[in-house]
């Protein structure tokens, strides 16, 4: 009997924390026109002649930080561990395949592995709760750019998003209890930004996005499909299942890049106004992310811990992402089971 592909896409890493691997990979990953969204000329000359040569060298020192002899990036680490985890529960009916949208395993290797075993179909997850054009439309665009080649084309699935999966938002609020929210001053909710001109093209009736304060506040049938509006649904819920009270955290956007204007707050500037409120404990969720990462091991607990403490601030606490939680892989069986 055929079986059924399910295709997991995350981001990527680099191969390596040596120079000229990051280099390729943020060549690769700056060069998409989903994620760096301009005149195709201007992103050539911005990425290959000022971006990747100079960022290069000093995010190879930063993932070297956290970078581990035996499992590698973290990243592509606990991506494994969720293919293996889900494949399990699966079973023999299902072929599970791995693939990082940018650098290895690649997207079409993971592709052509399914098309050899002949599978019936594909239901493709990128690994993204929320649903960005620069990530999960990312990973659709290529997935669908390959598989037009195909002569013979199974039927084929996608999971949009999944920002308010309830397994997922047990897992992330089963995590933050361990360090006892109460105890701390106040909540992070930091999800990776976006410039704004992002969003206000998701915008299709062109009069709602960033027209009026608190747009993205709540869900509604305009910005059902906005990563802000989802990415602050998402802490909303997990907020709900610790009982935090409105008062008690924040919702902000890490990450940015360049000098155009991205979702706000930015978590920097949250993070120092808080510190100049006299808070000197926080805790800091990342449910933008599925595995732990650059951007939230280093970012969350280095750069802006350091920031932090050189306010006044005493301690940032990172919870760590669903990584290989039970919880988190039931979250996946059942994406796949009720497609």
């Amino acid at each position: 009997m055929s079986k059924k592909g399910i295709l997991l896409v995350n981001l990527g890493t680099p191969d390596s924390p040596e120079t000229k691997d990051v280099r390729k990979y943020l060549d690769e990953f700056l060069m998409d026109p989903r994620v760096i969204d301009i005149n195709p000329i201007s992103r050539a000359l911005l990425v290959k002649g000022i971006i990747a040569p100079f960022r290069a060298p000093k995010s190879g020192k930063l993932y070297k930080q956290i970078w581990s002899a035996e499992t590698g990036s973290p990243l592509l680490h606990y991506s494994k561990l969720q293919h293996q985890a889900l494949q399990q529960r699966l079973g023999d009916e299902y072929q599970v395949e791995l693939a990082m949208r940018y650098q290895s395993p690649s997207i079409e290797s993971a592709l052509n592995r399914l098309k050899v075993s002949l599978v019936e179909s594909i239901h493709v997850i990128a690994l993204f709760p929320q649903y960005a054009s620069a990530s999960t439309g990312s990973v659709y665009d290529k997935v669908m750019d390959l598989v037009r080649k195909w002569q013979t084309i199974p039927s084929i699935s996608f999971a949009n998003s999944f920002h308010d999966n309830e397994l997922m938002i047990e897992t992330f609020a089963n995590n933050g209890r361990k360090y006892q929210p109460e105890t701390y001053d106040h909540i992070l909710f930091s999800f990776h930004g976006l410039p704004q001109r992002q969003l206000i093209k998701c915008d299709h009736t062109g009069n709602y996005c960033l027209k009026s304060a608190g747009c993205c506040d709540t869900l509604n049938d305009v910005n059902k499909y906005c990563y802000s509006a989802q990415s602050y649904h998402t802490a909303h819920l997990i907020a709900e299942k610790l009982n935090l009270p409105k008062e008690k955290y924040t919702v902000c956007f890490q990450s940015r890049l360049g000098n155009d204007p991205w979702v706000q707050p930015y978590t920097s500037q949250v993070v120092a106004q808080l510190a100049k409120e006299g808070k000197k404990r926080l805790l800091v969720f990342c449910p933008a992310f599925v595995a732990d990462c650059l951007e939230t091991v280093y970012e969350v607990t280095e750069e802006y811990g350091a920031e932090f403490k050189a306010l006044g601030g005493e301690y940032v606490q990172l919870v760590e992402s669903l990584n290989d939680s039970p919880t988190w892989i039931g979250a996946l069986e059942e994406m796949v089971l009720k497609k």
